[in-house]
């Protein structure tokens, strides 16, 4: 026999769906009235602009020097990947297998980058860059974003090498493999999910990273994300169509990756996973 459910519940959940919907929907009117601006030839009063045009996108890439930026953007993504992988998985396995003292105080550390602010450590931290003579280059603009990216692909592998019996890697020694032979024919092959999923979400969130490297990169290091502040702010008139172009090209190229990204990780994997292997 069903029960109906309180007048109480549907009206919250009406409210909920409500706001979810105007939320959703004032969103998306954003994002297409900068894409539709950023095609328009003149848009003042009127639903839609005047005439449409791509001149804007070939405008910005000549004025905000998109194609060095993009350059510079890649370059601090895949150093800040390759540097994670190397440095965030052998150190994931550390924390996964191993027990020693003062493990709890080294995984409270490395959960301070991700829960603080960027803002709240990222002053000190370019403070500390310039006075090494980093400040303003391309490895101090690398190195700030290390800080929380690293810690981020720890603490997703953790899950991945606890799945893993031990008795598996037991096995491998047992038969004469060496640590780097078990780690490229048997680890590697199980953990290449997470580990494409871990880096990946890194290159999405370096991508997007605006204060660590605002803080710490130079008029030629400048990402994608920074380079189009410095256009919204800088002095000087400009036209809104080609800062709205270069946030098209900013929104393109972070959507392209996260869907990658998504396409290699589910969100829930990770919670699945540890319920199954609770269950066994």
């Amino acid at each position: 026999m069903t029960q109906h459910q309180p007048a109480s519940e549907k009206l919250w959940s009406t409210v909920i769906w409500v706001l979810v919907i105007f939320f959703v929907i004032n969103l998306f009117a954003m994002i297409a009235s900068v894409v539709v601006s950023s095609f328009g030839t003149r848009w003042l009063g009127t639903w839609l602009p005047a005439g449409l045009t791509t001149r804007w996108y070939s405008s910005a890439w000549d004025e905000f020097q998109l194609g060095e930026v993009l350059i510079v953007t890649f370059q601090v993504v895949g150093a800040v990947v390759f540097f994670c992988g190397v440095l965030g998985v052998p150190a994931a396995y550390a924390l996964a297998r191993r027990d020693f003292p003062g493990k709890n105080i080294v995984m409270l550390l490395l959960l301070l980058p991700m829960m603080a602010p960027p803002i709240t450590f990222g002053i000190p931290l370019a403070t500390v860059l310039y006075q090494t003579g980093f400040g303003g280059t391309l490895s101090g603009v690398i190195l700030a974003n290390l800080v929380p990216t690293v810690p981020f692909v720890v603490l997703i592998m953790i899950p991945f090498i606890e799945q893993i019996d031990e008795r598996v890697e037991a096995a491998a020694r047992v038969f004469g493999a060496g640590t780097w032979s078990l780690f490229r024919y048997i680890l590697l092959p199980m953990l290449a999910p997470g580990i494409l999923a871990a880096l990946l979400l890194v290159l999405v969130r370096t991508i997007a990273m605006f204060e660590l490297t605002f803080f710490t990169a130079g008029p030629a290091n400048q990402t994608l994300v920074v380079a189009l502040y410095y256009a919204v702010n800088a002095a000087g008139v400009r036209a809104v169509q080609s800062i709205d172009a270069m946030a098209v090209v900013y929104m393109v190229t972070t959507l392209v990756w996260l869907l990658i990204a998504l396409r290699f990780v589910n969100p829930t994997q990770i919670v699945a996973r540890a319920k199954r292997s609770d269950a066994h």
